[in-house]
This record gives C-alpha cells, structure tokens and sequence, in this order.
C-alpha cells in the first residue's frame, strides 16, 4: 500500500511547485524568506538582507514571527469562541504584518506560506484571518481591495479541508556553473 501513496504524494508535490511557480519573482522571494525566519532555517539576514531597510523589514518581521510557536500550540479543535480569540488574534496579527510587505497579494500565496509556517491544521482559519488582516485600515485601500477580491468563494465557504501536510518547501538556490555539471 505504501508503493500505491507515493505516486500521488508526488502529484501533490508538484502542484506545489506549479503553484508556487505561478507567484511573482517578488512572492517567491518572500515566501522563501519568510520560511527562512518562521522556520530558521538560514541566517535570513545574511541570506535576504540587500540593504538596511530590508535588513529592518527582516528584523521586523523575526520579532512578529516570535509568535508562531504560540499559534502552533493554540490552534482549535473546534469553533468553541473562547479557544478562537487567544488564537485568531496573534494570527491576524502576524498576518497583517505581512499582508502590509506588499509582497503576497493574494490569498493563494497567503494560504501557501501559512500552511508551511503553521502546518496543515491551520486550513480552516486561514480565510478569516486572511480577510481580517487585509481588511485592517493600516494597508492602502487599492491594496485591501485587491487581496479582498483575490479570495474565492470556494475558499472563504469551503465545508472541509485536507489534513495533509504539505510537501514541498521552497528554499534558496545557489546558482550553479553549467559548466560544472555532469553531462
């Protein structure tokens, strides 16, 4: 049985990678730093930092991300209001900061990045706390509408979602000499 899932774990995996293929240079890069810092697995600075205003966006950005650990820890089992405040609140917040970036500018990239910073359980709460977070008046208004409008029906109504992790994490590629690979 174990031969017969891994066919469709790799059709899986490359949706992924067609869909994180389908974002923008600037969403690509985004999302993989921002794996970087959610994630640590590099040194996002060193890696991502082309100058001081970006190197005070990374700083920005680890100090908002302190509090994944938190949300990873909180996430609800169920709709009871007293388990969603303590943890809706903390995601809208980091959210927010990074809906206002600029950078991911629709809920499918927001979707794709927060299901790998928080894990698959996180599914069902990402339509709200993507539509509070870009709805919130610190993001200019063209901005909010666009994010807005990017969100389908089918995702903000959705009955159920998977549980299946995903599988494919973009990370930073070195460039490679062609010259210097087998032929």
């Amino acid at each position: 049985m174990g031969a017969r899932a891994k066919p469709a774990e790799g059709a899986m995996t490359l949706a992924e990678m067609k869909e994180f293929a389908g974002f923008s240079a600037a969403t690509q890069r985004y999302i993989r730093r921002s794996l970087d810092i959610g994630l640590e697995r590099e040194d996002a600075m060193l890696r991502w930092s082309r100058d001081v205003v970006e190197a005070a966006s990374i700083r920005a950005q680890a100090h908002i991300y302190e509090r994944l650990q938190e949300v990873r820890a909180m996430i609800p089992d169920d709709s009871d209001l007293d388990s969603i405040e303590p943890f809706l609140s903390p995601l809208v917040a980091i959210a927010a900061f990074d809906l206002s970036q600029g950078r991911l500018t629709s809920f499918s990239a927001f979707r794709f990045l927060y299901e790998r910073l928080i894990g698959a359980e996180v599914r069902p709460w990402l339509p709200s706390a993507f539509c509070a977070a870009a709805a919130l008046p610190h993001l200019h208004p063209d901005l909010r509408r666009k994010l807005l409008q990017s969100i389908s029906e089918a995702a903000a109504t959705a009955s159920g979602w998977s549980n299946r992790q995903p599988s494919f994490y973009p990370a930073w590629v070195e460039k490679v000499d062609s010259a210097a690979l087998p032929n």
